[in-house]
């Protein structure tokens, strides 16, 4: 009887596992250069590096300020060797990435230096609301 209730909980952590990885999004991510203030959403507030611009994708209008993402590098979007680096960043989104911007996410130089190597210039990420 232990055995099949051991396979119960062993079989829900790995659905649970699935489910959180199956609402994880991909899109492309650039950076901006300091200071990165003022912004859209919070004006001359200083919000601290790990923060980010957002395109028309995920902006809803500005009802993204505030809203906090976990981004994590895949792949390069270039020729680039070597982009990514291991784990993910969580930053607050604090501005709007306007037309020309070139990624779903722009995140601040800070945040995108430790998922990617900046030489990139534009990665591929999977991102999700936290």
């Amino acid at each position: 009887m232990g055995y099949k209730i051991e396979s119960v909980f062993i079989m829900v952590g790995i659905v649970s596992c699935l489910i959180s990885v199956a609402h994880a999004a991909q899109g492309n991510a650039v950076f901006y250069e300091p200071p990165y203030t003022p912004s859209k959403c919070f004006g001359n507030r200083n919000d601290g590096v790990m923060v980010a611009g957002v395109s028309d994708t995920l902006w809803n209008g500005g009802k993204a300020c505030g809203r906090k993402y976990r981004v994590s590098c895949i792949r390069g979007a270039n020729q680039a060797p070597k982009p990514c680096k291991q784990g993910s960043v969580v930053v607050t989104v604090v501005d709007y990435c306007s037309k020309g911007c070139n990624g779903v996410i722009n995140l601040s130089k800070d945040a995108f230096s430790r998922i990617a190597d900046p030489n990139a210039g534009k990665v591929v990420i999977q991102y999700d609301q936290v």
